[in-house]
C-alpha cells in the first residue's frame, strides 16, 4: 500500500488490518545502529514480534527487506511520563490520537498519568484504562496507580508485574491529585516495593507566592512571573522531602521532570542505574526553554514546574551528561489552545511533546551538546532498566522489535498541517528540525512511515521485572 510522501499526513490511515498482528519476517539492511554506546553498521533480522539476529551481512529468505541507507536505527524510545487524558478530558487528548503523535515521534512505548477523570487510583478503575489502551493504543503502554490522601490500601495493593510504578502528586497540578498528607507519605514510602514517581513542588510556598502575586496584578499575572510562583525552593523543599522519604524506608524513587540546579545536588550518587534506589528525570521542555522564552510562547510553556533561567538549563543539561539525570521524558499534557490562551490563573499548565521529543534531542546532538549514543542510552536504555520492562528498550536478541529510523540529514519545519496531537499545536511551531523519523515499528509491526500512520495492531501492555523486596 502506498504512503503519502507529504511529511505527517494526519489524514492517513490504513484499516483494513486494525487487529492484524504481523508475523512477517522483515530484514533490516544497510543502517547504522545506536545501541549500548556503540554505533554499529549491521543488519536485523525480525521474525514477528521478536528481533531473530543481529549481524553483518545477513542472508535469509522469505523476508521483506527494509533498506535503511545509512540512516541511524536506534530502539523505541520509552517515555515514562505522558498525559493522554483518557478518560473523561478527551477534549485534550486520548489514547489513540497521543499514541498516533507518539509512534510519529519514535516512541514506541509510554507510562501515563492517573490525573484523568475519573482519576486512576482504585485497581478497577486502572485496570479501566489498561482495557482502553489494549484497543486505542498505536504504542505499548503502561499506567501508574494514583496516590490520595485517602485510597492507601488500593496503593499497597498494586501489582508490580503489570503496573510501572505509583504516582504520587507532592504539589497540585492538573487535577485533584494532591498528597499532604505525612501520614499518607509515609506509609507509601514505608509500604511499597514498586517504584515511586513524584511530581514535587512545596504546596504552601506555591499558594503564598500566587497570593502575593494576585495581590499585585490581579488575575493578569505576568506569565514570566510563574517560575517565581513555581519557585526553585518550591521545587527544593518537596524534592528533598521525597528524597529524605526515601532514604528513610530504602524505597525505591524516581522524581519527575527536576527543573532547577539546586535540585540536582540530591542526585549525585554515582552507583551503576541498577542499583540506584533514588534517580531523577528531566524533560525537554526543561532541556530546551528557558525563561527568556515566555516573551515570545508565553502560556504555550507554561508547565508545572516551571521552566527556570538559562543557568538552570545549563545545569540540567551538565546533569544528562554526568549522570545525574538518569532519564530524558516529555510530560506531554496537551491542552486546547483556547484554554492556554487564558489569564494566568485560569491557563492550564503543560502542553504536547511527545512527537517531537526524539527529534529536539537529536537537534541538540547536531548542536554538539549531546552525544547519540548519550540521547539513546537516555530515552530508551535507561527507562528499560530503571523501571525493569521486559525485552524492550535494547536492540537485542530476543527482544521485541520496537525499533525507530532516523533520517539524520532531513530538515523540516513543524507546522500545523503536521502536528499530530489531538490539541493541534506544538510549542516547536515553526521550528525547524534537521532529522526525521522515516519509520517506527512497535512490536514488529510498522505504524508509520514518512508521514503516513498504519493502524496495524494495538501496542502491547508492558511488563517488568525487578526486584520488589
Amino acid at each position: 500500500m502506498p504512503f503519502p510522501m507529504n511529511c505527517f499526513d494526519i489524514n492517513y490511515f490504513s484499516k483494513y488490518n486494525r487487529h492484524h498482528i504481523n508475523m512477517s519476517r522483515i530484514l533490516f539492511k544497510n543502517g547504522k545502529i545506536i545501541n549500548r554506546g556503540q554505533i554499529s553498521e549491521l543488519d536485523i533480522l525480525v521474525s514477528g514480534r521478536i528481533i531473530e539476529r543481529i549481524d553483518r551481512d545477513i542472508s535469509a529468505e522469505n523476508v521483506s527487506v527494509t533498506e535503511a541507507g545509512g540512516q541511524w536505527i536506534l530502539p523505541g524510545i520509552i517515555d515514562d511520563q505522558v498525559h493522554f487524558r483518557e478518560p473523561g478530558l478527551t477534549h485534550k487528548g486520548d489514547i489513540f490520537t497521543e499514541s498516533r503523535a507518539a509512534v510519529a515521534g519514535g516512541v514506541t512505548s509510554y507510562m501515563e498519568m492517573p490525573n484523568t477523570k475519573p482519576a486512576a487510583v482504585t485497581r478497577e478503575l486502572l485496570e479501566e484504562k489498561y482495557n482502553l489502551a489494549a484497543q486505542k493504543s498505536l504504542a505499548n503502554y503502561s499506567f501508574y496507580m494514583g496516590a490520595a490522601n485517602d485510597n492507601l490500601e488500593e496503593v499497597l495493593s498494586t501489582d508490580g508485574r503489570n503496573v510501572c510504578g505509583i504516582k504520587i502528586f507532592m504539589g497540585s497540578s492538573t487535577g485533584n491529585m494532591l498528597v499532604d498528607n505525612r501520614k499518607t507519605l509515609e506509609s507509601i514510602f514505608s509500604g511499597t516495593s514498586l517504584l515511586i514517581a513524584t511530581h514535587c513542588e512545596d504546596e504552601n510556598t506555591v499558594r503564598e507566592n500566587s497570593e502575593k502575586a494576585r495581590k499585585i496584578y490581579g488575575e493578569n499575572v505576568p506569565i514570566a512571573l510563574h517560575p517565581e510562583i513555581r519557585s526553585e525552593e518550591a521545587c527544593y523543599l518537596s524534592s528533598s522531602l521525597a528524597v529524605a522519604l526515601a532514604e528513610k524506608y530504602g524505597s525505591r524513587l524516581h522524581v519527575l521532570h527536576i527543573s532547577t540546579a539546586r535540585e540536582l545536588d540530591l542526585f549525585r550518587n554515582q552507583t551503576p542505574l541498577d542499583q540506584k534506589k533514588v534517580t531523577a528525570e528531566a524533560c525537554i521542555h526543561h532541556l530546551w526553554f528557558t525563561g527568556d522564552d515566555y516573551a515570545r510562547h508565553g502560556s504555550l510553556i507554561k508547565w508545572n514546574p516551571a521552566v527556570k533561567n538559562k543557568t538552570d538549563r545549563e545545569a540540567l543539561r551538565e546533569a544528562v551528561t554526568d549522570g545525574h539525570i538518569d532519564v530524558i521524558a516529555t510530560d506531554h499534557a496537551p491542552h486546547t489552545l483556547e484554554e492556554k490562551r487564558n489569564t494566568y490563573f485560569k491557563a492550564p499548565s503543560g502542553g504536547p511533546l511527545v512527537q517531537h521529543s526524539l527529534v529536539a534531542m537529536l537537534e541538540l546532538c547536531h548542536q554538539g551538546l549531546f552525544p547519540l549514543e548519550l540521547i539513546v542510552e537516555k530515552m530508551a536504555h535507561n527507562p528499560a532498566i530503571l523501571f525493569g520492562i521486559e525485552r524492550r528498550g535494547f536492540l537485542e536478541e530476543g527482544n521485541y522489535a520496537d525499533i525507530v529510523i532516523v533520517d539524520p540529514d532531513f530538515p523540516w519545519t513543524v507546522g500545523r498541517e503536521n502536528i499530530l496531537a489531538k490539541c493541534g499545536w506544538s510549542p516547536f511551531e515553526n521550528q525547524t528540525f534537521r532529522s526525521r523519523i522515516s519509520k517506527t515499528y512497535v512490536s514488529g509491526n510498522l505504524v508509520y512511515d514518512k508521514g503516513g500512520i498504519i493502524e496495524s495492531g494495538p501496542g502491547m501492555r508492558l511488563l517488568f521485572s525487578r526486584n520488589l523486596s
